[in-house]
């Protein structure tokens, strides 16, 4: 345990556990941004990964919270919980269509993810603790690209998995500061943390991406220059706009908390707090150039 450790406040007044009541249609199209097959598929391939992910996670985080005393901290468990067992429920419910609108090659990825996170599982708490910590950094900077740049990557997509994924995100930057104060808590050390934001950033991008492969290969256009065209310039905008926020991560003074929250994502909070509990939530719409949130003003 890390003695030196004290809880700071969040950037948020709380990690609200929300209803992710989203429904998929039946006949949605696992190409679901018309104008770029490549960026459907990526996010596809990211999705596969959740379900496998986010279980890793909820129990990495119960298994510290044995190790824990801090109330502050055991209550941010709780809710970062909370939030990622939303989120993998939901991404089983799509991944399950993707597969059976035109993609079952996607069971043979599943299962080397079942393989993969069953074997990280059996790592020492602290590696578990670093990887989730590395991944969650690498996240942050994956929420501010998508959610600053949803013009651009989602602009005429399906309403239904653009506003899935950017509420994933908007949560996602809601619990931020979790893992890594866990981690910070119960160990602290530099150099694990460090190998974490490796570990934990590039494990899952890795299958991502044998995802997006796999469909894009059944598609029959991998070998195609258009494709490959996109596919680098599909990789350097996540690189540009997500290496920053690795390398931050890297320092020995790294604090999520420095990292600001995007105002689109303020307003959607703010937005989502004045729906009645009976309320469904409103999709974005992808065809408005701005792509506001999708709230009543």
């Amino acid at each position: 345990m890390n003695r030196d450790y004290q809880y700071q406040a969040k950037q948020v007044q709380a990690i609200t556990i929300r209803p992710f009541s989203f429904d998929f249609p039946d006949d949605l199209d696992p190409k679901w941004v018309p104008s770029n097959i490549v960026r459907s598929h990526f996010f596809n391939g990211v999705s596969l990964t959740m379900p496998y992910l986010e279980p890793f996670l909820v129990k990495t985080m119960r298994e510290a919270a044995g190790h824990l005393s801090q109330p502050e901290l055991l209550e941010d468990i709780r809710a970062f919980n909370g939030q990622e067992a939303s989120h993998y429920k939901c991404h089983r419910r799509l991944n399950t269509l993707l597969k059976t609108n035109g993609y079952p090659e996607f069971e043979a990825v599943e299962a080397r993810l079942d393989t993969a996170y069953k074997k990280l599982s059996t790592r020492s708490l602290r590696t578990k603790l670093a990887y989730s910590a590395g991944f969650e950094c690498m996240i942050n900077g994956f929420t501010t690209w998508l959610i600053n740049k949803r013009q651009q990557l989602f602009a005429g997509a399906s309403p239904h998995i653009a506003s899935f994924w950017l509420m994933h995100m908007i949560e996602e930057t809601e619990h931020k500061t979790v893992a890594f104060d866990v981690y910070m808590a119960y160990s602290g050390q530099y150099w694990p943390r460090a190998i974490g934001v490796f570990h934990g950033s590039f494990h899952v991008l890795h299958y991502g991406i044998i995802g997006m492969f796999t469909a894009l290969k059944k598609d029959g256009t991998l070998g195609e220059l258009q494709c490959l065209t996109k596919i680098i310039r599909h990789f350097f905008s996540l690189l540009w706009n997500v290496a920053p926020f690795l390398l931050r991560a890297l320092l020995p003074w790294y604090n999520p908390r420095r990292e600001a929250d995007p105002e689109w994502m303020r307003q959607w909070v703010a937005g989502h707090a004045k729906l009645s509990a009976d309320d469904r939530l409103p999709l974005v719409d992808t065809s408005d150039p701005e792509m506001p949130v999708p709230f009543i003003q």
